[in-house]
């Protein structure tokens, strides 16, 4: 089955300078930011309340657990369902689980049956391998090879603003419930019809074949895959070595969520606040985004220096923020509980634990920015792109369900921090030998590669 729109793909095409074409990678990267704005941007603000919203973070741990362990099969697969199906058919599947997901937290608010939110849960990470795969294959492979930093931070600060949106959405509607045990049922109500709106959305996005950059390159015309070909792909992922050196950074990536949603989020600040201070942490994130992208595509004439000096920066800051959450955690843990702080009344207490969640948030989209550079380097076509981004976050998942569960036992906090240091720090020597050794210097690749599409899309022309 070859993606929806092929037949099209040979037929005469109008180039045009404008990035605002509907089928420019410009509007397509917006669109699919569009999409996880409204999907994954509100089930981030969910899960950054810490505890799905409610006092007590068993539920969302289960629930949490679930997620991840089917995400992690279907993030690798994702992939290989993406070249068969096509970017609407995969997408629009992944989206619709967002929804069920947030319901079943609605559900809970009602009968306090944590078994609804499990399998929707489980559900979602079905849901969510599909759709993050055909992102990571959209983000990475339709922008020009030169320009893949800049189109990763716009779509990481359009999806990013989605858990700021998300933020306001708890925090507005439960302004005035400081000792509420949990969130309203508007807040869940208000998640799902983003959310909806979301799997609507992911129809408009375009098959790679029908993508036309600026300078009349496309991407890559798949004609077909199949289950049996994907299959053997997908296997080979795991002897691949540059997927062997992204495994430390694709587990440790969603694995600190958990300690900074619930242990620090969630232990530290009451309800209200926890949406307050979301609305930053993603706020964060955007400015995160577009700082590395700049980085990693105008810092230097050499594509690769530009990766390791992104890379060394990533390191280097990320230690300084782990270092200040050190000295955070240093002041409470699960048996030394401190008054929850309140953005409002608990005066200079409250600006210290606020400016380190800030910087959580500074510091995820830098790391996740600079991996999805270096996965985005490694080569230019949708079909191999699409199976490393699904590797990637079949891993990324396999680490969160772990973290979740980590939590869920009541591993201490200090343990958490310690082991969530640890594997950022081992992440990023690997991905420097990543970039030294595979990504090379874009000014001969990217004329080759503008080359050889051009000519393409000329010869489609001619027949």
């Amino acid at each position: 089955m070859g993606f929806e729109g092929d037949e099209e793909s040979s037929s005469p095409q109008i180039l045009t300078k404008s990035p605002f074409r509907y089928n420019s990678p410009l509007v397509q990267v917006s669109l699919i930011g569009l999409v996880c704005f409204c999907c994954p941007g509100m089930f981030n603000a969910l899960s950054g309340m810490g505890g799905g919203g409610q006092l007590d973070s068993t539920v969302a741990d289960n629930a949490s657990t679930a997620l991840y362990t089917t995400f992690a099969i279907f993030g690798i697969i994702g992939g290989g369902v993406y070249n068969i199906l096509g970017p609407r058919l995969t997408l629009f599947a992944g989206c619709s689980t967002y929804v069920l997901y947030a319901g079943s937290f609605l559900y809970y608010n009602h009968y306090k049956d944590q078994t609804f939110a499990i399998i929707a849960g489980a559900i979602l990470g079905v849901g969510a391998g599909f759709l993050w795969a055909g992102e990571g294959a959209i983000m990475t492979s339709y922008p020009p090879p030169g320009r893949k930093g800049t189109y990763i931070s716009i779509f990481w600060s359009i999806f990013n603003m989605g858990g700021v949106v998300g933020g306001l959405i708890p925090f507005v509607l439960n302004y005035h419930r400081t000792t509420a045990s949990s969130v309203n049922d508007g807040t869940y109500i208000g998640f799902m019809c983003f959310m909806s709106i979301g799997a609507v959305t992911s129809l408009a996005i375009l098959p790679p074949s029908r993508v036309v950059r600026d300078d009349g390159s496309r991407c890559t015309n798949i004609k077909y895959s199949s289950v049996s070909v994907e299959f053997v792909e997908i296997l080979k992922l795991f002897l691949n070595w540059k997927m062997l050196l992204i495994v430390p950074a694709a587990w440790s990536s969603n694995f600190f969520y958990t300690y900074q949603f619930n242990n620090v989020n969630g232990a530290l600040f009451n309800l209200r606040t926890r949406g307050f201070n979301n609305v930053f942490y993603w706020g964060a994130q955007m400015l995160g985004s577009i700082g590395i992208g700049y980085i990693m595509d105008f810092s230097f004439k050499s594509r690769k220096t530009r990766g390791l000096f992104g890379v060394s920066l990533v390191a280097l800051l990320g230690t300084g923020i782990w270092a200040g959450g050190l000295a955070n955690q240093l002041r409470y843990s699960r048996n030394k509980v401190l008054d929850k702080l309140d953005f409002k009344e608990s005066g200079s207490e409250f600006v210290g634990p606020f400016f380190l969640y800030f910087c959580f948030g500074l510091l995820d989209a830098m790391f996740q920015s600079m991996v999805y550079w270096v996965i985005g380097a490694l080569a230019d076509d949708s079909e191999t792109l699409s199976r490393y981004s699904g590797f990637y976050k079949g891993v990324q998942s396999a680490g969160a369900a772990v973290a979740w569960q980590v939590d869920n036992h009541h591993v201490s906090f200090m343990r958490q921090l310690v082991v969530n240091w640890s594997l950022t720090t081992l992440s990023y020597p690997l991905l420097l030998v990543l970039v030294f050794l595979a990504v090379n210097d874009d000014v001969h690749d990217e004329k080759k590669f503008i080359d050889e599409t051009r000519k393409e899309v000329n010869s489609s022309i001619i027949t």
